[in-house]
């Protein structure tokens, strides 16, 4: 993979999006890469949880749209359009599967996942990060979902995701507008988890994946599944499906070790059975 980088330690996997030198604009490749490294996380069973993050000093900026070089003249305007390669044949109102498959496949991951927003994260970068469950940024970083800035609708999930992170209006606003949020400002809107300063930023994201990589991953694994579903259930269907997860965590040596530490008095050593 040469527009992913993927690197795993103490439970912690971190994929870094690669192309620093496009802000991490999303392309075929990158695609490709982001799901590859995905199936081996899903896969490997010491990774316990995910952090997301990007090289250099943007998160992601979208789609590579190259509007700097349009701007600049490097490239024609016909040249750029050709290269949305991540909207695929957007005039038919097709999607290349690749595309929504990818934040499809970075939401369903049964491990937790967090959004290290080093920087801007605009349009499909931003999408990316709302995916994952849980979400850090710079206090430099912006935020926009940016696709009604360029006669675009989102097409990466932003639209579902939002209003069930922030509310209807809210997020309509965002939406619609395609203004830039600071990281404080989404913070106050209840999109992000942590805002921090300079290397406060990485300290404060791992010490939080750190605490996760160390609890029970099998109830870990079920909780989210619970949250995740209940937004597509009604209550009492919610309540039924939290009573067959909770009867699969009671029967997991987990839970044993769970009650064990809590008698003795000590730190639990969850072994994910």
């Amino acid at each position: 993979m040469e527009t992913v980088i993927l690197e795993k330690a103490g439970g912690i996997a971190t994929i870094t999006l690669n192309r620093p030198e496009r802000l991490n604009a999303i392309n075929d490749e990158l695609l490709t890469d982001f799901k590859d490294a995905l199936r081996t996380v899903a896969g490997d069973g010491e990774v316990r949880v995910v952090v997301v993050t990007g090289a250099g000093r943007a998160f992601c900026a979208g789609g590579d749209f190259r509007f700097g070089e349009v701007k600049s003249g490097k490239v024609s305007l016909k040249e750029a359009e050709d290269m949305r390669l991540l909207y695929g044949d957007i005039r038919a109102g097709r999607l290349p599967p690749e595309s929504s498959s990818v934040f499809i496949d970075l939401m369903r991951l049964a491990k937790p996942t967090i959004a290290m927003i080093n920087g801007d994260a605009i349009g499909g970068g931003l999408d990316l990060a709302l995916c994952c469950d849980m979400r850090t940024a710079a206090a430099e970083a912006r935020l926009s979902v940016g696709f009604t800035r360029i006669g675009l609708t989102p097409d990466s999930g932003g639209t579902w995701l939002l209003p069930r992170l922030i509310g209807l209006g809210r997020a309509l606003e965002l939406i619609l507008t395609g203004d830039f949020y600071s990281a404080e400002e989404a913070f106050r809107l209840g999109i992000l988890n942590r805002v921090a300063r300079g290397e406060d930023l990485r300290r404060e994201t791992y010490a939080l994946a750190s605490k996760l990589a160390e609890g029970p991953p099998i109830a870990l694994r079920l909780s989210k599944l619970q949250v995740y579903q209940g937004l597509g259930m009604d209550f009492e269907a919610a309540m039924t499906a939290a009573a067959a997860y909770l009867g699969v965590a009671a029967a997991s040596e987990d839970h044993l070790e769970g009650i064990k530490a809590f008698i003795e008095k000590r730190k639990p050593n969850y072994r994910g059975a």
